[in-house]
């Protein structure tokens, strides 16, 4: 990865999804400290860093779901030397995709007027609530991904195996390769 002094940096991001890859990536238990032996781990939602830095390995998790995500993960893409479509979210679209069959609109209104116990209206303008896009998109959609594992979420194991393999400069086993990459 990087040097032979150097340990090889892996990140993790969440975008649109229900965090059940990165619990997954917790159940790794014991083998973290391993993990942490090989690989610095250096940007994370359980770390506070103020710009994504240059990493080696990235697991994505989630669906890009608003004109934020879309930025960062472009950020993140031009930081990463290998990034992984991480969990169905990040492959498919998965559950947060079902939006897609309404407009934003219909979605805005569903949850701001229709469900408000007290109606303040659609919020507009608000930097805390980012602007959604038009359709949920899968991670390869709008940047090149390198590698998918597939899951919802996958198994801890299935997360190990990827991660040493990276490490180990192998393609991984269990990871496609699809989409055009």
């Amino acid at each position: 990865m990087d040097s032979l002094t150097k340990k090889p940096r892996l990140a993790t991001v969440w975008l649109g999804g229900c965090s059940g890859c990165h619990m997954s990536f917790l159940d790794l238990d014991e083998r973290l400290f391993e993990l942490h032996r090989r690989a610095e781990i250096c940007a994370s939602p359980f770390t506070d860093y103020k710009d994504f830095p240059e990493v080696d390995i990235t697991l994505v998790e989630g669906a890009v779901t608003t004109a934020e995500q879309l930025e960062e993960i472009r950020h993140v893409r031009r930081r990463t030397k290998i990034l992984v479509s991480f969990g169905d979210c990040a492959v498919t679209g998965n559950v947060t995709a079902m939006r897609n069959f309404f407009s934003v609109d219909d979605v805005l209104d569903r949850a701001y007027r229709e469900t408000a116990t007290q109606i303040v209206g659609i919020p507009s303008g608000n930097p805390a609530v980012p602007r959604l896009l038009d359709r949920v998109r899968p991670v390869h959609e709008v940047v090149k991904v390198d590698y998918f594992l597939q899951g919802c979420a996958p198994s801890a194991e299935e997360i190990y195996r990827l991660l040493m393999d990276l490490l180990d400069g192998r393609t991984p086993a269990l990871a496609g390769r699809k989409f055009g990459s």
